[in-house]
């Protein structure tokens, strides 16, 4: 059995060649393998060495995991890094203050002297990545043969992998990673640097332009990007902050092309996508809708209501609460649009369609059938176990886990430093979080069976309940916290709620955990039998964090009957949008006046003999989140924008790829420099990048 379910990823690269170009979030080391007679012949001007290599530097040098959940690329010599303003949001909020509001008014270092060092910011670059499909095969199959227990063999196996990578790449970090739903393993070196410092970044009304209104949609106008610079120690090796650091010298940048694009121009993306579910079943695809998403986008809602109000009312909790509420409503709105994808698009019925045809498939060899023939019914059985506690999960966790006093008695009361409790405070609003705990715990109540409620839910009224919780708590203000002694924390009723909490959510857990092995098994066991039913077409494996590879074209396309989306969009747009009576679009004067002037100087573009400022395009690259932030490269592996967004009318694209739907939205290298130089009046960072006119 094992034998049969461990596919090499090596095997997979001599046995699958991509017939969907535009499809798919491939593996680097591959590239030579898979995909580059493809890639040329859509225009690629570079090897796939020039594009991964662990001999000479390549492509890859220039691109980072930026803060863990974002990509980001180096520009210059001097370690000068862009990724989008999103992913550097939470980052400047932490900076800002009312007197210092840099996510409103934006920020610009004029000198290494002002750059601003990000605590708890860091930048990870890939060194390489190496299959060792064939060490782990080889450890489970001594465990089998041996008797052993099988995790702690494989685990056995892993850890000598990675010590002895740690032992020959100093100051790097290495992990394993599966692949495939575990039919394949790679090995992961990398080399995290914690000393990253704010260069500048434009302000919201600029880098978050359309806000919410316009997330998720095409066309766009946003100018989404920041810059940080990576700092390292006098041997250019990672350290903690220091004033003695110097700026890093990478050993690739990317140059940029101010060439402009055309549609049908070669596209490609490296990042770092987050997660994508194309090997689900139908089963879970309609937990995930009628579950995960729907009580999210539910919860969401009215917590967001009650923080929007506040925000607007008041300068200072918008500070605190902007990047909270922007992490909130970006995954809200994404699955507002994927379930409606899910029912216009028919992906839950294409799903079962698929399982169809391999469930024939299957039956039709006996060999098959002992391999793959009940790999549905254990995930689907697994679903079926899981569904009553996840429900209950999905709620506490976006109800009674996002109430910030419960928080901080969690943090606090295990012995948190009081760095930690100073910046938790920093950004919190007591009369917000009590709003929003009152609305919280309505809800649970209303929508979670009694048996899951927590005991003083029993004792107390929620608006009492929430009185109590906030006037007589040791937990709403540091100087309080300060104050309590070990029998104080011990009696007050946060601590009480916290240890209910864990009391009430542990059994619930379980029940997710008892029916775990017997899923990921399943789907191991599917993903397997896919990819041997699909020998032929394009085979990658799911989005998991690790560096990836997308390539396509500039593309517009036609979202409904007689409408068709162009490719580009320019300043003309942000005029149109602008409304001063709404937070969302509101355009700054300098860019009116740079406009009315029409003072773009060398980023500027010409459309039918008029003048325009470039903002934003779209291309057919396969994305998701983590690729926020991710450069997407012309055929000579130049910057020409970066990517930041997905469309609408494909929210279900982690799903199923839509070829003729689904977009990646960039904005535009040219409006970025326009906005640094004509703007923001740092044009002194351009000396530092190699551009190409």
């Amino acid at each position: 059995m094992i034998k049969k379910l461990s596919i090499s990823i090596a095997a997979l690269a001599l046995a699958f060649t991509p017939a969907i170009a535009d499809e798919g979030m491939w593996l680097l080391p591959l590239l030579k393998k898979m995909n580059i007679g493809t890639m040329q012949e859509m225009g690629l001007e570079l090897s796939a060495e020039d594009i991964y290599s662990i001999n000479n530097t390549s492509l890859k040098d220039a691109i980072v995991q930026f803060g863990g959940g974002c990509t980001g690329e180096i520009i210059s010599p001097n370690g000068l890094l862009v990724t989008n303003h999103h992913c550097g949001y939470s980052s400047i909020q932490k900076l800002s203050s009312v007197e210092h509001d840099y996510l409103n008014n934006g920020y610009w270092a004029m000198n290494l002297d002002e750059e601003l060092p990000c605590e708890g910011l860091t930048v990870t670059f890939v060194e390489s990545m190496t299959d060792v499909t064939k060490d782990i095969e080889k450890a489970r199959k001594t465990a089998a043969k041996k008797g052993m227990d099988a995790d702690s063999t494989v685990q056995a196996a892993i850890d000598r992998l990675v010590g002895k990578a740690v032992a020959e790449n100093p100051h790097c970090d290495a992990r394993v990673k599966s692949f495939y739903n575990n039919n394949a393993y790679y090995l992961i070196v990398t080399k995290t640097f914690k000393d990253i410092r704010f260069v500048g970044a434009p302000p919201s009304s600029i880098g978050k332009f359309g806000a919410d209104t316009d997330n998720w949609m095409w066309p766009r106008h946003t100018g989404d990007f920041s810059m940080f610079r990576v700092y390292a120690d006098k041997d250019n090796n990672p350290a903690e902050y220091s004033e003695d650091n110097v700026p890093f010298t990478p050993k690739r940048h990317l140059a940029i092309s101010l060439k402009g694009i055309q549609e049908g121009d070669y596209t490609m993306i490296i990042g770092f996508p987050g997660t994508t579910n194309r090997y689900m079943a139908a089963s879970e695809l309609e937990m995930t809708r009628d579950i995960n998403n729907a009580i999210s986008i539910y919860v969401r809602g009215e917590r967001q209501k009650i923080i929007m109000e506040d925000m607007l009312a008041d300068p200072k909790v918008k500070i605190q609460y902007a990047s909270k509420y922007a992490g909130s409503s970006n995954g809200w709105k994404k699955w507002i649009g994927m379930n409606e994808s899910f029912a216009k698009l028919g992906i839950i019925e294409r799903k079962k369609a698929e399982e169809a045809e391999f469930t024939e498939w299957v039956n039709a060899k006996q060999s098959r059938k002992e391999a793959y023939g009940k790999a549905l019914e254990k995930i689907n059985s697994a679903v079926a176990q899981m569904s009553g506690a996840n429900y209950v999960y999905r709620y506490f966790m976006e109800t009674i886990g996002q109430i910030e006093l419960v928080q901080i008695a969690s943090i606090a009361g295990a012995g948190a430093p009081q760095e930690a409790i100073d910046n938790f405070f920093k950004d919190y609003s007591l009369s917000t979080d009590k709003k929003v705990a009152e609305r919280m715990i309505e809800i649970y109540k209303d929508n979670v069976d009694t048996t899951y409620w927590l005991p003083i839910f029993n004792e107390y009224g929620t608006e009492e309940l929430v009185n109590r919780m906030y006037s007589e708590s040791c937990f709403t203000s540091p100087e309080k916290i300060a104050a309590a002694d070990k029998e104080t924390v011990k009696n007050d009723i946060a601590t009480r709620i916290v240890s209910e909490l864990q009391t009430t959510i542990i059994p619930v857990v379980a029940q997710i955990d008892d029916v775990y092995d017997q899923y990921y098994e399943g789907k191991k066991e599917y993903t397997a039998g896919l990819l041997e039913m699909k020998n032929g077409e394009p085979i990658y494996p799911d989005a998991n964090l690790t560096m990836r590879l997308t390539y396509g074209s500039v593309k517009s396309y036609s979202p409904r009957d007689a409408v068709l989306y162009n490719y580009y969009t320019t300043l003309d747009g942000v005029m149109e949008k602008e409304d001063p009576d709404n937070w969302e679009f509101v355009v700054p004067e300098k860019l009116k006046e740079l406009y009315d002037a029409k003072d773009f100087g060398r980023y500027a573009m010409e459309v039918n003999g008029e003048t325009k400022m470039p903002v934003a395009f779209i291309s057919n690259n396969d994305i998701t989140g983590g690729n926020s932030g991710s450069p997407i490269m012309n055929s000579k592996g130049e910057l020409i924008g970066l990517a930041f967004d997905g469309n609408w009318e494909a929210m279900s694209g982690d799903i199923i790829f839509e070829p003729e739907l689904q977009r990646c939205i960039n904005v535009d290298i040219r409006y970025v420099l326009f906005i640094v130089d004509k703007f923001g009046g740092a044009g002194y960072l351009l000396d530092e990048m190699t551009i190409v006119e």
